[in-house]
């Protein structure tokens, strides 16, 4: 989905096996998503990603954990550090 809201509109006809977000979104931010996703589907899991923005990266990625997201990944990322998140967040 091109923005969060979509996304949530979307987990709320069915729920999906994984949900993997970015932070910095233009409707609904990655936060606004996982805290939504969480509060309706508190067992669902969440990878969370972000390249930056307004704030320092971490400091999402820290908000990102905290409100419920399993793995958390920054901006650029290889295909196997994403692969290892997945892996993880599944088992």
């Amino acid at each position: 989905f091109d923005n969060g809201k979509s996304a949530y509109e979307r987990l709320r006809e069915e729920p999906f096996s994984l949900l993997l977000t970015d932070i910095v979104m233009p409707d609904q931010d990655g936060l606004e998503v996982i805290r939504i996703t969480r509060a309706a589907h508190p067992d669902m899991p969440i990878i969370a990603i972000s390249g930056g923005g307004r704030l320092r990266t971490g400091n999402y990625l820290r908000l990102a954990t905290a409100m419920g997201a399993a793995a958390a990944l920054e901006k650029p990322f290889s295909f196997e550090e994403f692969l290892s998140a997945v892996n993880a967040t599944l088992t």
